[in-house]
């Protein structure tokens, strides 16, 4: 029971943080289809970031982590000014736009991983040594019967993960700028007319989304491996679509449908485990979340109400 209370919380927090990013973005109005894209690449500038860093201050130091978190939410930004500048500036179609930025992403972080690799190592592999992030075990709270394998063997990366989602809680539903942003996607002329940029918001909610999605990509890495390889990710950004889209657009229902997610995932590891199968079909219960998605795209998916401007371009001419 704690492996997988243990596994599938550091599965479902990674996944949170960038569906929370994409719930900036398309409570501002617009789409965002790009997370695949936006962890990969976020997830390249920390892993390289833990290369060139590490061969300064050691493989083993422990300011390596954090410099990945720095890097990784920083490339994730300067990428997201991608999608941000067709879809607000240049009104191309968001959905396309999203599915360029994806492929883009893949393809650049393959090819450029490998060219920098050759230049290091003189080796031609698509991945980057990352090392083991260090764990903790909360004392006390670890030992709550149950529940108390949420509180063994934490990653550093989870505590930053809640700390973020607190933070954009308050700023989404306590802050003035919050106010702004969710009025961009349910009708963008009244904050138009109130004195509000619309745009300008538009384009922050992008960026925001970017950083969050390159920090989840990197703590994914770290999480499922001691490398980062444009591999691992695939099809991960496309879960936190749907638990944002199942959680109504909202952060904590979100959150909730992250945990499902997530500890589907890890429960499905551990029977394969548990039963002695090989690995051939531990890769098939790897599915399992996938097809919980499609379970809860069934049952729930007439209840969601998205952002009513979502996806619209904005035009002050058609007040």
């Amino acid at each position: 029971m704690d492996m997988i209370l243990i596994d599938g919380l550091s599965f479902a927090l990674p996944l949170l943080i960038m569906a929370i990013g994409g719930i900036y973005c398309e409570r501002s109005g617009v789409t965002m289809l790009a997370l695949e894209g936006l962890q990969g690449f976020g997830a390249f500038v920390g892993a390289l970031a833990v290369v060139l860093c590490g061969r300064k201050l050691g493989v083993g130091s422990p300011w390596l982590i954090y410099i990945a978190l720095v890097a990784s939410m920083a490339g994730g930004l300067a990428f997201s000014l991608i999608h941000a500048a067709l879809c607000v500036k240049f009104r191309a179609q968001q959905v396309i736009s999203g599915a360029v930025v994806n492929t883009m992403a893949m393809a650049l972080t393959i090819f450029l991983t490998s060219v920098i690799n050759s230049v290091i190592t003189g080796e031609g592999s698509n991945k980057f040594q990352i090392g083991v992030s260090v764990r903790f075990t909360v004392p006390g709270l670890s030992k709550i019967p149950i529940l108390g394998g949420l509180f063994k063997n934490m990653y550093p990366f989870e505590i930053v993960i809640l700390v973020a989602v607190l933070i954009s809680w308050y700023v989404l539903y306590k802050t003035p700028y919050g106010l702004r942003l969710r009025a961009c996607g349910e009708n963008p002329h009244s904050l138009d007319a109130a004195g509000g940029n619309v745009d300008k918001i538009r384009i922050s909610a992008v960026m925001i989304c970017g950083a969050l999605s390159g920090l989840g990509g990197i703590f994914l890495a770290y999480s499922i491996s001691a490398s980062y390889s444009p591999n691992i990710y695939m099809g991960y950004g496309y879960l936190s679509i749907a638990a944002l889209i199942f959680g109504n657009w909202k952060i904590l229902p979100t959150f909730a449908v992250c945990l499902f997610f997530g500890f589907a995932k890890s429960s499905g590891y551990q029977l394969c485990l548990f039963l002695g199968m090989p690995s051939n079909y531990t890769d098939l219960l790897m599915v399992l979340p996938y097809l919980l998605t499609l379970l809860l795209l069934i049952f729930f998916s007439k209840h969601n109400h998205p952002p009513r401007a979502l996806g619209e371009f904005f035009d002050k001419g058609k007040r």
